[in-house]
Order: C-alpha cells, then structure tokens, then sequence
C-alpha cells in the first residue's frame, strides 16, 4: 500500500482472502502493506496431514494442553517474535480486529503454563488460511498443526491455506499447487458453510491420531 491508496480495514483483508490474496509487510517496522498471489500455492490437504513416529509417540506422551482461541494477541506476538518478520504493528492490529469480529483464530500448545507453540490464521466458509506458527519448545509448532488439522477437518472444512510450501511443512503433508487450482478450490471453500466453533475442541490422542497417516 503506497501513499494515496485506501487503507486496509479488516473488511478489505476478508475480501482479499475470498480473492486469493494475502498482506504482507517488508519488517516489523514497516508500515506499509503488500499483497502477494503467489504463482504456485502452498496447502495443507486435512486429510493427508503426516504424523511420523516420533510425533505420534510425542502426543500420546502428553504433557501438554490444547486450546483454541485463549491468547490470540499471545500466538501472534509470539510468531512476531523473530530477527526477520513480515508481521508489523500494523498487521498483528489488523487481524486482532479480525479476531474480535470472529474470523481469526488461534490454538495454542501450553506446557507448564507458558505457550509452547501455536498458529493462527483466518477462517472464511470452509477455508482456513494459515498465517503464521511458532515453537518454543520441540514439537511446538507440529502439535499445533495435528491438532488444528484435526478440528478444521471434524468441522468440515476443506481447504486450509498454507500460502507457501516449506521442507518443514513439506514433511507434514503439505502440497504445492498452481494458482488457477488454487482459485477453484478456494472458490468451492468459501461458499460452503462451516465454523471452527461449531464443535467442541477434541483434544484426545487417540482422536487426533485415528485420522493420521503413520511415517517413518
């Protein structure tokens, strides 16, 4: 966003998902916004989300809590919290006031009363766009995605937005598609109904490892 453009309003950022666009900023201080459709789009198929050995016996250990919406403005400030982040003041603002019209979520992994991991995103129909994640402690990250992969899916969305594909996320099942594909099922995604409150919270190990695909 240059001088003399209108400036983002939480309205303009859910008509951007329902496009196929997303914000970005070049540094925390920035205060500028840029608006990136990647030619090839990285997703997360909720059904194809991969568990390896090592993950799986790291949630049947337990030890940890699960929670969906408890410290927004925390998971947030928590994936900010690195040298280099395209999350700005401006930014984190914008999806607090998306999360207080309801459609920007967080869950969060507490051990021993601190946040061990989280995610949080955007949730528009049956999509879920995945903003940003962070781990504090091993695994942090990977609990979250098991389990909001778990709950997007028993709440009956289709399509969860990872925007780009990394190896990180590579190893968890996540897939690059190209644009146009991209737009046909973000396009199904949007116009179907569903909620990420429209079911209780399944924290269990065996629910959320029933559903996964077992990898060396």
């Amino acid at each position: 966003m240059k001088d003399g453009d209108p400036p983002v309003s939480p309205e303009l950022l859910l008509s951007a998902y329902a496009s196929g666009i997303f914000p970005m900023a070049e540094s925390r201080d920035d205060p500028e916004v840029f608006w990136v459709d990647p030619r090839r789009r990285g997703i997360l198929p909720l059904d194809g989300f991969h568990i390896s050995r090592s993950l799986a016996r790291r949630i049947r250990r337990g030890g940890y809590e699960v929670t969906l919406n408890r410290d927004f403005a925390g998971v947030v400030a928590a994936c900010a919290d690195r040298p280099d982040t395209w999350i700005s003041e401006g930014i984190a603002t914008l999806y607090g006031q998306l999360h207080e019209m309801g459609y920007a979520h967080s869950l969060e992994i507490t051990q021993e009363g601190k946040l061990a991991g989280g995610v949080y995103g955007v949730a528009l129909g049956a999509a879920f766009f995945g903003e940003s994640m962070f781990s504090r402690r091993t695994d942090g990250s990977k609990l979250a995605l098991a389990h909001l992969t778990h709950h997007l899916w028993s709440c009956g969305f289709t399509l969860f937005d990872t925007q780009f594909l990394t190896t990180h996320l590579a190893t968890l099942g996540a897939v690059e598609i190209p644009r146009a594909r991209y737009h046909v099922l973000l396009r199904d995604a949007v116009d179907r109904p569903a909620s990420i409150l429209a079911r209780p919270l399944d924290t269990s190990a065996h629910s959320v490892l029933q559903r996964r695909t077992q990898t060396s």
